[in-house]
């Protein structure tokens, strides 16, 4: 599954873990490749221009050898023509590359582009569609990392990882060949030499990265106390912890500093092979190929030529390890991310139509027997033969102790789960009689914890209907007791609401959730403590907007404050996922023992 691979890395600060190379990583790419096809027309093209601008390059060599050949003899007969010719040659050739690689960037941008854009799409529609189950067990952070890091991985490896592969295959090839047709004794020479150089400088390299890997963490945890303790600056001056911190601190940039000159002893050598070994071995190869051209085994322009060629075929070599990595990164990439596209989705419409109500509810509600616990912890029951009735219109009130199930009925009236066991009834029907949209669209829930997104507050109410008019949006909060304080922003209903509504109050907030509440005009509304964290001024003006909310619709009120819940039609005691007592208030205050004269007089007394 999915979730089980999510990891928590941050992708600013590790890198993505990598894939092996196997043939299920591959099923899973070309599972991905699918997404290509529409534009395999364009994704060709930039192939032929890969293939021309490298081609075009790989020509050079030969005429710079052609140049030098040509160039003694032409300086001393004066005749300049010929290296003219050749500079002709050689500039055109630039020209057709520099063209040809101008188009290939050009064709496999946009295919990348499109192709990653189409999977977004397809990744974050499954993405909202998915349980509430799959969210329970997952990281928001992890989630966004698929969406992000993840298909920016995918993408890079259409426009440059698979373009490079291509292009340093393709030099690789023609290289070889034309050393060895150049001079077999040179391409033995440096098959000899040139591998072993290039297997230690990957070495080195990637030691060097791991290095410089650990540093990085150190100095990100380092970074983590100053956020830490800056943050909580008050908590550090009260406790006089100053000491401590800086201690703290200096040890953890001590660890960097430690690895810092650990990975500059490893740079060092690395200078001292790469100007020993490399350059010796170009000193070695020039040497032995002077010989052979003083031997009349080969010719100068042919030496020239093969030098040249020996470099291009040697940063080949050395480029394909990061190329290899950059696979493998794609290749882990993209099994995530497959594995998130085959996570199975709830059956919720996500098109137009999705706003329509086929089956339309009285609002007669029923519990019947219902039995839950959550899947990621089956060892707790939550619910146990929980039985209740809501008819239509009525006010019912759901009580308890902390940890009850209060919460739990939310979800299941939503059918964010469904019950192991009994059924939920929507006007005598089985829930299952009913889409997930239709039951969706015909309730609405005020949270105690209200989230706002982060735009103005029209947008923020016109959430509850989409396309609603600004007279459908005014009227809304002019009933939610919300005008009023909207209307003393500057912006009025454009103001911004900042990241989760945090310009605004907490009661503020409330009633911009109880406006979109009633613009959405629900058949059920579920109120979750929807007044307990706010101070006496904004519960009074929250529980007018609410009394106007639950008008003329069934109410499923989860209370702490059990002030808030005398008028209502039913009071359904709830303790340890079982309905102990039900009944209004008058009659449940009576009772003797009972849990919830036990909580009034609770509360009473504090």
């Amino acid at each position: 599954m999915a979730r089980q691979r999510l990891n928590s890395s941050n992708p600013a600060e590790q890198e993505l873990p990598k894939a092996k190379i196997s043939k299920e990583s591959l099923q899973h790419a070309l599972t991905l490749l699918k997404y290509i096809k529409p534009y395999r027309a364009k994704f060709g093209l930039g192939l032929f221009f890969l293939i021309g601008s490298t081609v075009a390059f790989m020509y050079i060599p030969m005429e710079m050898g052609k140049l030098v050949g040509v160039a003694t003899e032409s300086i001393k007969k004066g005749d300049l023509t010929q290296i003219k010719e050749i500079a002709l040659v050689l500039f055109g050739t630039l020209a057709f590359a520099a063209v040809f690689s101008f188009f290939r960037i050009l064709w496999f941008v946009e295919v990348s582009e499109k192709t990653v854009a189409s999977i977004r799409k397809d990744v974050y529609s499954n993405l909202i569609r998915l349980p509430m189950n799959f969210f329970a067990q997952s990281r928001v952070g992890e989630l966004n990392s698929r969406i992000s890091s993840d298909l920016s991985q995918i993408q890079d490896s259409i426009t440059t990882t698979l373009a490079e592969f291509l292009r340093q295959s393709i030099i690789l090839i023609v290289g070889i060949v034309a050393v060895t047709i150049i001079s077999k004794e040179l391409t033995l020479f440096i098959l000899c030499v040139l591998p072993v150089l290039i297997l230690i400088a990957i070495f080195f390299g990637k030691y060097i990265r791991s290095i410089a890997r650990k540093a990085q963490d150190k100095l990100a945890e380092s970074n983590t106390i100053v956020e830490e303790t800056l943050q909580g600056i008050a908590n550090v001056k009260a406790f006089t912890n100053e000491s401590y911190e800086t201690n703290r601190y200096t040890q953890s940039i001590n660890q960097v500093v430690k690895l810092a000159l650990r990975g500059a002893k490893f740079r060092g050598a690395f200078v001292i092979f790469i100007t020993l070994g490399m350059f010796g071995a170009i000193i070695s190869i020039a040497v032995y190929g002077a010989s052979l051209v003083h031997l009349g085994k080969i010719e100068m322009k042919d030496f020239i030529s093969f030098i040249l060629y020996t470099g291009f075929v040697g940063g080949a070599m050395g480029g394909f390890a990061e190329i290899l990595a950059q696979i493998q990164k794609t290749l882990g990439a993209t099994e995530r991310v497959v594995e998130l596209l085959g996570e199975p989705s709830e059956q919720v419409a996500i098109d137009e139509d999705s706003y329509k109500i086929e089956h339309p509810i009285k609002g007669d509600l029923a519990f019947d027997r219902v039995s839950f616990y959550y899947p990621s912890r089956p060892e707790v029951q939550v619910l146990n033969e929980v039985s209740f009735t809501a008819k239509a219109g009525e006010k019912v009130a759901i009580v308890g102790p902390s940890g009850a199930g209060k919460s739990t009925i939310v979800g299941q009236i939503l059918r964010f789960y469904e019950p192991q066991q009994g059924q939920l009834l929507y006007d005598g029907l089985p829930a299952s009689a009913y889409s997930l949209t239709d039951i969706r669209n015909q309730v609405a829930i005020v949270p105690q914890d209200v989230l706002l997104f982060g735009g103005s507050i029209k947008e923020n109410i016109a959430y509850g209907k989409i396309g609603a008019t600004d007279e459908e949006i005014i009227q809304a909060a002019k009933r939610a007791n919300a005008h009023n304080f909207i209307m003393n922003f500057p912006e009025g209903y454009e103001t911004k609401v900042g990241e989760r509504g945090v310009k605004l109050s907490g009661g503020q907030r409330q009633r911009i959730a109880i406006a979109r509440a009633l613009l959405k005009n629900p058949v059920i509304l579920i109120l979750d403590e929807a007044t307990s964290s706010l101070d006496s001024e904004s519960e009074r003006l929250v529980q007018e907007a609410l009394e106007e909310l639950m008008k003329n619709r069934t109410s499923i009120i989860i209370a702490h404050r059990l002030s808030t819940i005398r008028e209502a039609d039913k009071i359904v005691v709830l303790e340890k996922g079982k309905v102990i007592e039900q009944g209004t208030h008058n009659e449940l205050i009576l009772k003797d023992n009972g849990l919830y004269r036990y909580l009034s007089e609770l509360q009473l007394e504090s």
